[in-house]
């Protein structure tokens, strides 16, 4: 992945970048919630950068896209991006305060700050055509803690908004840990990782600490939409390690990388426990 030269901070201290999905993103208690993790998840660890991504809160997209089509029945794609955006836009924001609130040196970016970019007048979700302006994130980086940026988008050669797929702020996080050499890429579900089975309808579900990205396809293939299936491309093709957990710092954590087995976890906040 192309990037622009960037200074000191990518070199001098590692980056992680955090996903954040919108099923946990229910209400306003929730967005404190996330925010008391990445203070915590900074604070095991302050001598790194978060990246930090989040999705619209849950529900948002799809009622947008109701509304949208209750006025124009198929509406224009670059419309509806527009429109699906201020929601992803909303939680940057409103995750930012609370950081700010509980004292984190934390500031909130747009999606053309955030410098995702997809080949011009092409509206695009293939990760390999997606390319990462990292100046300003890096440049961010040197002045503040923690970078909240919103996911799902990135902009186009004419500076519009495109979103990335459903699902596709896992994609996000993947392309901007890759793009920004970070240390680990960790996306933050409603459920501890990957499991035998839905754990939400079949109790006896059993986690699964370690999986290929192979394994982690073909789950996607079977219905298991628990990591968008791009961001699972993206991450094979780059090889880069994904953690997959919840917001519970002592819950169940699965890696998903190259080869089985990986590090064994001691910790799930420790920084040297989901190290790569």
């Amino acid at each position: 992945m192309s990037s622009c030269t960037a200074g000191g901070v990518a070199e001098a201290e590692p980056i992680a970048v955090v996903k954040i999905g919108g099923s946990i993103l229910k209400n306003a208690r929730a967005y404190r919630r996330a925010a008391i993790f990445i203070r915590n998840r900074h604070s095991a660890a302050p001598e790194e950068r978060l990246i930090v991504v989040v999705s619209a809160q849950e529900g948002a997209t799809d009622a947008f896209e109701r509304a949208a089509r209750n006025i124009v029945g198929s509406p224009r794609r670059a419309t509806l991006d527009l429109l699906w955006s201020t929601g992803e836009l909303r939680s940057v924001a409103l995750l930012t305060l609370h950081l700010e609130q509980l004292g984190v040196r934390a500031t909130g970016l747009n999606i053309h700050e955030a410098g995702l970019m997809v080949p011009q007048n092409v509206r695009t979700e293939d990760p390999g055509s997606i390319r990462l302006d990292r100046e300003r994130l890096t440049g961010v980086l040197t002045e503040h803690s923690v970078a909240v940026v919103p996911g799902f988008f990135a902009t186009d050669g004419l500076h519009s908004v495109v979103s990335l797929g459903r699902g596709g702020s896992d994609l996000t996080a993947v392309l901007l840990a890759v793009g920004l050499g970070a240390s680990r890429c960790e996306l933050v579900k409603d459920v501890p990782g990957y499991f035998t089975s839905d754990p939400n309808r079949n109790a006896d579900a059993l986690p699964v600490p370690f999986l290929t990205f192979e394994h982690a396809l073909q789950l996607a293939d079977d219905g298991c939409d628990l990591v968008q299936r791009k961001a699972l491309e993206a991450a094979l093709r780059y090889d880069l390690p994904l953690v997959v957990r919840s917001l519970d710092e002592k819950g169940n954590v699965s890696r998903v990388a190259g080869t089985i087995p990986g590090p064994t976890w001691v910790d799930s906040v420790s920084s040297l426990a989901v190290a790569p």
